[in-house]
């Protein structure tokens, strides 16, 4: 009867666990997860659990999920009262059931034990009872317990005990036992041949490496345990995992040279093995070699710098995994130690070392440009490389650049004119075989062509601008080659490298000039887009030598400009734009207009036909066409010299300002519009002041209809770059620009006084980044404000979102607002004319302390519980920060609201004395002075409270994702 009564009482939790592994609907899923998650949180759910794990009928799924729920509860919602020992005895129980398995319910199992250890401060024979219930029987459970233990208490954080405590059980469970561990671990190895290589023990050993010296386990029969367990395909997986975790004992290496003295002939043997797995085509038994070799590597560079004899057959074995990695999915484990070892011999005080490796690291160049070869189709087409998988053609990809930072490496060691040469003669050498060959429809053999030259391009930011040996030779075979797709777009790839040398050697510019242009007319797309990214580097870099062929790259640009994609567009603007920004002052207003009028034509016949959202794009595509002009063409002038770029700006601004009106639901528009006004400041600045009341209007026609955040974001930089005691701005310049950031707040409030927050997040960053900028840059204006309250209480308002942006954004400008109480306030944009400090006045320091007595309360109640509630964790130390500031502002009131706040918590959601503990040790620290400890009690106090009592999903997520792969 009992036994059908607790069936009833699961059957929901089964239904629930199943429905989540069933076939079915994402809305019934959703329903059963938000069961499940209330039913972890719940009184019922420990005797619950209990049932579902003693019951032989249910599902091996939901006895996890069972045991997953349990380990969650032990860790978060322990109560203070409650019976720990019969909770241990049951757990011990438990684990004595499920010693044969399932594995993942018995690790969940040792989770859950272990972290009761940590808990019951009183249990102090931890080990021996563990040992005593689940007795010699249970060598596995046992082994997976003592596993478990050391990775739980450093997790311990997680755990509700106090720094103090924490640490004291840690020396209880960890120091006080290694030794005792240890020889556990060393009885068991020598127990059986079949214990000896069981990679539980490996894993054991590896786990307790965090407390047990690797001196005693060199020392000890675990040595030989560790590497005869490479020897064994079961256990060798761990066993790599185990010398990996004793070399990080050793990266002190003058502490731990009798260490390394040991382990390095160990790891030398091992060497036979690269070439045993390579020939074997094992390719995992390969990587796990290659690590080891590679881990040793990073532990000990900085001795393999000083004694490179000594250690020269470790760099060679590592060569070797790279030379030997047919799949090349092993080598990138290497990548770390050979940055590392180039940052160590590339110094003064290493040359020796410098010297010894040069060879290798001549030699891996070979290697590496070898690896950087597409794969070769047994058909020899070029149609697709990767047989249709995408996943692995991307992962290449992206692999080829990691190759490229060694090759930098290697030229930092080896020299750039040898890597250049190795290129040029790689290229020079498919030349001679295959160039008679080789037509534009059929290139043979051409990934041996295609890697050296991405290895020039990689190795481009180590060259520099004036060498003369080798590039002068290179650039015109590179203009040469023939017009394979994946051969000419790393070419053309390859010289936008090399721009900054061709501006110092302009012979060479026309040939790639001529050839980068050729291919904008490529078949290919990517062939296109590099052409476009060549361009913009050949137009930044060599502005000056084709300064006098402006009328050219107009016919040029827009002969192109349609054909192109948005980012390609962009990048061949830019570089046009460098080269009018490089036009004498008399031509750069034709210049621009020349460039310009035609686009501004574009934008007005797409305006008048941009009824569906790709239409509003392609205006606003455009309209980043005219601004990117704006921010490079910036001419040097005398004060009071007209600039003949704002002459400009003012024919189009009217434009723009219709656009808006026009367009005041198309966000893309309206932002591309904003980011022009906004660059039109940042790169005239006081050039702008007789366009600047037309554009501020504008701007605030713009707010005003459209609600959009962008034109904040343009007030943003007129607030910048006229402010109080600005270079050549007038006071009543800088007065009516903050007239006008007020007018902008008015604007804000009413819309937040119309729509709640959360419907105006976006709107709600950008104002509080630019009342951020308000208050550093007219700080006394700010606070004398009559808007300085109302914005003070709408930022109140926005500590309800939950979203980072906004938060982040709202949190500064209350620690920005408080740093003016201070004498010299941090983020103070200002110095005296002697180039002092700012120091803030009497009057505005004591107007902030008046704002935060008035709005102190809401304040602090607002910010403590959205650290505890609805917060994310991106805000927590922002949010700690204004919180700590008001305590060194205002210690009794602060202490006085955060009392109010934690007698506002529900009842039942903190332990019993847990509020009053907090609040003496904030007043100690307030009464000691020592306020920033305060900042550590809080996040501690909220991140505790919140793991209890907010959602906590621990083993929920992972059960989903959990395929339920189980062992015996």
């Amino acid at each position: 009867m009992a036994s059908k009564e607790a069936g009833q009482a699961f059957a929901p939790v089964l239904a629930a666990v199943a429905t989540m592994q069933g076939n079915v609907s994402r809305t019934e899923k959703t329903q059963a997860h938000e069961f499940l998650e209330k039913f972890q949180k719940s009184i019922e759910a420990w005797t619950t659990t209990h049932a579902l794990l003693q019951s032989p009928d249910v599902p091996v799924e939901a006895k996890l999920f069972a045991a997953t729920t349990l380990k969650g509860k032990v860790r978060v919602f322990l109560p203070e009262d409650f019976r720990l020992l019969a909770l241990r005895d049951s757990v011990l129980n438990l684990l004595v059931a499920f010693a044969p398995g399932p594995r993942p319910i018995q690790t969940q199992l040792c989770v859950c034990l272990a972290s009761l250890a940590i808990q019951m401060v009183t249990w102090k024979d931890v080990l021996a009872t563990v040992g005593a219930v689940l007795g010699s029987s249970a060598g596995d459970c046992v082994l997976e317990f003592l596993k478990i233990l050391p990775e739980e208490v450093t997790e311990g954080r997680k755990i509700n005990l106090s720094e103090d405590e924490l640490f004291a059980r840690t020396k209880e469970l960890l120091e006080d036992n290694a030794e005792q561990v240890m020889q556990l671990m060393i009885q068991y190895a020598q127990s059986s041949p079949a214990a000896a290589t069981n990679p539980r023990l490996l894993d054991c050993i590896t786990s307790w490496l965090r407390e047990i010296p690797a001196a005693k386990v060199v020392e000890s029969p675990l040595m030989d345990v560790i590497f005869k367990a490479l020897d064994n395909d079961i256990s060798f997986d761990a066993g790599v995992d185990c010398v990996c975790t004793l070399y990080r004992d050793t990266k002190d290496v003058d502490e731990s040279l009798s260490v390394i003295q040991a382990l390095y002939p160990r790891l030398m043997a091992l060497r036979p093995k690269i070439a045993e797995t390579a020939e074997a085509e094992d390719l995992e038994a390969f990587k796990g070699v290659t690590r080891m070799f590679a881990e040793a590597g990073e532990a000990w560079v900085v001795l393999i710098a000083r004694l490179p004899g000594e250690f020269q057959g470790l760099v060679e074995a590592l060569l070797e995994c790279c030379a030997r990695d047919w799949e090349r999915d092993a080598v990138s484990l290497t990548f770390i130690f050979w940055y590392e070892l180039k940052q160590y011999i590339t110094l003064d005080r290493y040359t020796d070392a410098r010297v010894a490796f040069q060879p290798i690291f001549a030699q891996l160049v070979d290697i590496m440009v070898k690896h950087l070869e597409f794969p070769s189709p047994e058909d020899g087409e070029t149609e697709d490389l990767f047989s249709g998988d995408r996943e692995q053609e991307e992962k290449f990809r992206q692999f080829r650049h990691a190759m490229g930072d060694v090759l930098k490496d290697c030229c930092a060691v080896v020299g750039v004119n040898d890597c250049l040469a190795k290129i040029y003669q790689l290229i020079q050498q498919w030349v001679g075989k295959y160039a008679s060959q080789a037509s534009n429809e059929h290139v043979p053999h051409w990934q041996e062509l295609e890697a050296p030259l991405f290895g020039l391009r990689a190795m481009g930011r180590m060259v520099d601008p004036l060498e003369s040996t080798i590039l002068g030779e290179l650039i015109p075979l590179i203009v040469q080659i023939p017009d394979q797709e994946k051969v000419r777009f790393q070419a053309i790839m390859a010289l936008a490298r090399y721009t900054e040398w061709t501006a110092n050697h302009p012979e060479t510019l026309e040939a790639q000039l001529n050839y980068v242009i050729s291919g904008f007319h490529h078949s290919s797309q990517e062939v296109v887009q590099a052409s476009a990214l060549a361009f913009k580097f050949l137009g930044t870099d060599c502005q000056k030598l084709l300064g006098g062929h402006i009328t050219q790259l107009h016919a040029f640009y827009e002969s192109v400009l349609d054909k192109l994609k948005p980012t390609s567009q962009e990048e061949v603007t830019e570089g046009v734009a460098a080269v009018v920004s490089v036009q004498p002052h008399d031509k750069i207003y034709d210049s621009y207009k020349m460039f310009c009028d035609p686009i501004m034509a574009r934008i007005m016949n797409l305006a008048n036909n941009a009824q569906t959202e790709e239409g509003q794009r392609a205006v606003a595509d455009h309209l980043q066409l005219i601004t990117i002009f704006v921010q490079v063409v910036t001419p040097i002038l005398a004060p009071g010299e007209e600039n003949p770029a704002v002459k400009y700006c003012s024919e189009v601004l009217p434009i723009m300002a219709t656009i808006v009106m026009n367009f005041t639901s198309s966000t893309p528009i309206l932002e591309r519009v904003c980011r022009c006004w906004r660059y039109m400041i940042i790169s005239y600045r006081t050039g702008m002041i007789p366009l600047l009341p037309t554009l501020a209007q504008s701007i605030a026609n713009g707010f005003q209809a459209s609600r959009e955040g962008c034109f904040l974001w343009a007030t943003d930089a007129v607030v910048r770059e006229f402010s109080d005691g600005a270079e050549y701005v007038d006071q009543a310049t800088s007065d009516a620009v903050f007239q006008f950031y007020e007018q902008q707040a008015l604007a804000f409030l009413r819309i937040l006084n119309d729509l709640p927050p959360q419907n105006l997040p976006d709107v709600i960053e950008d104002f509080f980044r630019l009342s951020s900028n308000a208050v550093r840059y007219y700080p006394k204006k700010y606070i004398t404000s009559s808007l300085a309250v109302p914005i003070f209480s709408a930022a109140l308002s926005a500590l309800t979102l939950q979203q980072v942006d906004p938060l982040i954004a709202t949190l500064h400008y209350y620690r920005d607002l408080f740093s003016f109480a201070f004498d010299k306030p941090m983020v103070s944009q200002f110095t005296s004319p002697e180039g002092q400090p700012y120091v803030t006045p009497p009057e505005v320091r004591e107007a902030v302390k008046a704002l935060i007595i008035s709005q102190g309360q809401p304040l602090a109640q607002r910010v403590l519980t959205g650290m505890m509630f609805t917060f994310p964790g991106d805000c927590f130390a922002d949010a700690s920060g204004v919180l700590m500031t008001m305590f060194e502002l205002l210690p009794q009131e602060t202490g006085a609201w955060l009392q109010t706040t934690l007698q506002m918590l529900p009842t039942g959601t903190m332990k019993h004395g847990e509020a009053e503990r907090l609040l003496k040790t904030v007043s100690e620290k307030v009464q000691s002075g020592d306020t920033r400890k305060i900042r550590v009690l809080l996040q501690d106090f909220t991140n505790s409270y919140r793991r209890r009592n907010v959602a906590p999903r621990d083993g929920l997520g992972r059960l989903e994702a959990t395929r339920f792969r189980f062992s015996g």
